[in-house]
């Protein structure tokens, strides 16, 4: 359903930037980030996040790390690397990174919980892991009966392809656990509609023609769907990314009395 293959994969990845980057920004802005800090940016899609970290820690460098690279432009900045890898199977040598930031990757990895441990392990002393990822909202609530369906099918299909878009609610508690410190989260919503708000355009187009292969959805519904969208009294709220964050201790020299 995320297919790098995908046509509209490039839309879909440039929605999320276009809607998200600002929230996401504002999050790292608050942490004390130094001009020499080595990044990783684990899910890297389209860049932005992975530019903008170069552009902060110049003395510093960025590692862009994503399954399918095609998006990225490895000649952005002199201090950005680009890696095609599977996090998955990639294993940083521990206390690398004095910050590590992902998006909407963790939901779709299996072993999730155990990649958050690995990936806890990469930072180094006092260093910071800022993970986002999305919480659906039940697609019953919502006031349209058209997305009652759509989000439905969107959500179970999710489910059958591995995903779990309720996972990131014990984020925080997660970090906790892999002995991170001053873990704090924050919430940003999500519009479907509102005109030029709506960000799920690109999200439903991708995945339509597997909805409607699976007979989960019918072209009526993406009509209905297409006609709301121009209707500025269409606003809907598919889902919340939530984003936890934690730090690693920082490591103290013992004293002698």
């Amino acid at each position: 359903m995320l297919s790098n293959d995908a046509r509209s994969e490039g839309d879909r990845l440039q929605s999320i930037q276009r809607n998200v980057d600002a929230f996401t920004i504002g999050l790292l802005e608050g942490l004390p980030i130094e001009p020499s800090w080595n990044c990783l940016e684990l899910g890297a899609g389209a860049g932005s996040i992975a530019y903008w970290l170069a552009g902060r820690c110049l003395d510093g460098r960025v590692v862009g790390v994503d399954l399918d690279t095609r998006h990225l432009d490895p000649g952005r900045a002199a201090n950005l690397e680009i890696q095609e890898a599977d996090i998955t199977r990639e294993d940083y040598t521990p206390g690398s990174f004095d910050l590590i930031h992902a998006r909407y990757l963790f939901c779709h990895l299996p072993g999730r919980d155990e990649m958050v441990a690995r990936v806890s392990r990469w930072l180094s002393p006092g260093g910071w892991l800022i993970v986002e990822e999305p919480y659906h909202l039940p697609a019953s609530t919502s006031p349209f009966p058209v997305i009652q369906r759509i989000l439905d099918a969107y959500q179970r299909m999710y489910e059958q392809h591995g995903a779990d878009l309720t996972w990131v609610r014990g984020l925080p508690a997660l970090l906790a656990r892999n002995a991170l410190t001053e873990v704090a989260f924050a919430g940003n919503l999500g519009c479907m509609g509102g005109l030029d708000k709506d960000r799920w355009l690109p999200l439903i187009t991708q995945a339509a023609p597997a909805l409607l292969a699976d007979g989960l959805i019918t072209e009526a519904d993406l009509a209905e769907f297409a006609t709301l969208l121009k209707d500025p009294a269409f606003i809907d709220i598919p889902q919340i990314t939530l984003s936890a964050w934690g730090r690693r201790p920082a490591e103290t020299k013992a004293t002698t009395a």
